[in-house]
């Protein structure tokens, strides 16, 4: 039985400035900090930092959506701590906003603001 999203990793090739970065757009440091994987725990999730994977920071294949309140300052937030845009704001319908960024180490991270999704309920 699936429980649903619990970890999205990044790869990086310099763990103290992702963790920098990461920390500052969290606003928290991470809850684990080795030099083989940082993590953050976000919302009982983990956004982890791994250095030492043998594939390559970038876009890949799979997109995570991270949960926001406010989907417009986070994305303008995020590209004020020097992410660039990878796919503009949108509403997708029924006012759900989602958007995608690169962080300064080519990872596509993504947001959503989904006023009729709640974590606590069965789906």
């Amino acid at each position: 039985m699936f429980k649903g999203l619990r970890t999205v990793i990044y790869q990086v090739d310099d763990l103290e400035k992702a963790k920098a970065w990461y920390s500052s757009v969290l606003g928290k440091p991470p809850y684990f900090d080795q030099p083989y994987y940082v993590g953050y725990n976000v919302g009982g999730y983990e956004l982890g930092l791994d250095p030492g994977a043998s594939e390559t920071p970038g876009q890949g294949g799979v997109r995570a959506y991270w949960g926001v309140d406010n989907a417009k300052e986070t994305y303008k937030r995020l590209l004020e701590l020097g992410a660039t845009e990878h796919s503009a704001l949108q509403d997708v319908g029924e006012g759900i906003l989602v958007g995608s960024v690169l962080d300064p180490f080519g990872n596509l991270f993504c947001i959503i603001e989904n006023p009729h999704f709640s974590l606590g309920e069965e789906q």
